[in-house]
């Protein structure tokens, strides 16, 4: 096929999708995947689509977010890998907290099997996962139905989830940054992510490798209340998401790499029972804890968004949400 053919096939892809993975892209104009993105990057340049890793999209920028359907298709191997991972990190008996997104929906199907677990959460498919779950309580919040990402949003969904306190949350995004931390496309999603937050005493964000490094109009959480992030490696010529790490972990935010072949000597709570082949690479603090211990600025923060207390009280009170 020749480079004009392939280009005009990419972008109908494109075009009937919102968004494709590199991956399909390369599988469909059977090409290499070093082709297609010098392909993308052509395309591109014309002003015909946005290139984002590990894909292309319609061109928007900002304003633009895409549907189910279309991030259903983005990087489901590392999405999988990310949710066995993230789902080690949940115990038996505890309180969480939920959000929408095709990566929390894998985590949901996961934690189906984990008994007494109580789960808060805004998202139909969230809930849908676990309908069927015997030892699973799951809790809906109200709000009005966003069919994009069949999530529940508004005044209604913000406030049933006030009062609420659990043990973590954990969300997703369309983008994540060290700058800034989580952001997402749509002003009612970013909105009820922030509550969901101001629920939970730690929050997990599960995030793959394309959206690092990736901005987008609305922040959720900011990076200093962002405990832990799950993602999975990144390509070996992707140096903007490896920085990308490395930003995160110099800010405090504990990172888990899922797809190493073994589980590292830090590895926190619940790796042991990932599956074989699914362990994290590592998960640290990598180089650079939280570097002020006193009540800095992204403490206060912190404190504010999660009304944080000193580890002995906030044991008490998981072991409380646990009891109930």
């Amino acid at each position: 096929m020749f480079a004009a053919e392939r280009r005009q096939l990419i972008l109908e892809m494109v075009r009937a999708n919102g968004a494709v993975s590199l991956r399909e892209l390369a599988r469909v104009v059977q090409t290499s995947e070093v082709t297609v993105r010098r392909d993308v990057r052509a395309l591109e340049a014309e002003g015909l689509l946005d290139r984002r890793h590990g894909g292309a999209v319609l061109p928007g920028g900002f304003t633009r977010e895409s549907g189910f359907p279309q991030k259903s298709h983005l990087a489901t191997a590392e999405k999988t890998a990310i949710a066995d991972l993230a789902a080690g990190l949940v115990e038996e008996g505890e309180a969480i907290v939920v959000g929408a997104g095709t990566t929390t929906q894998e985590l949901a199907r996961r934690l189906a099997r984990v008994p007494g677990l109580t789960v808060v959460t805004n998202s139909l498919l969230v809930a849908q996962a676990l309908a069927h779950a015997n030892r699973v309580e799951v809790v809906m919040t109200g709000g009005t139905l966003r069919g994009s990402n069949y999530a529940l949003v508004g005044s209604g969904a913000e406030q049933s989830l006030q009062g609420l306190r659990v043990s973590r949350a954990f969300l997703s995004g369309s983008g994540l940054t060290a700058e800034r931390g989580l952001s997402t496309s749509n002003m009612l999603s970013a909105s009820v992510d922030r509550a969901l937050v101001q629920a939970a005493a730690e929050v997990v964000v599960l995030a793959d490798h394309t959206k690092l490094g990736t901005d987008t109009m609305f922040q959720t959480v900011p990076t200093d209340v962002i405990t832990r992030l799950v993602t999975d490696e990144p390509p070996a010529h992707d140096d903007r998401a490896a920085t990308e790490l490395q930003a995160l972990a110099d800010q405090g935010v504990q990172i888990a790499v899922a797809g190493g072949s073994a589980a590292s000597p830090n590895a926190g709570p619940g790796a042991d029972s990932v599956p074989a082949g699914r362990q994290p690479r590592r998960d640290v603090p990598l180089p650079g804890q939280r570097r002020n211990h006193g009540a800095g600025p992204g403490q206060q923060l912190r404190s504010a968004l999660l009304g944080e207390q000193p580890p002995g009280e906030r044991s008490a009170r998981v072991a409380d949400l646990r009891r109930r």
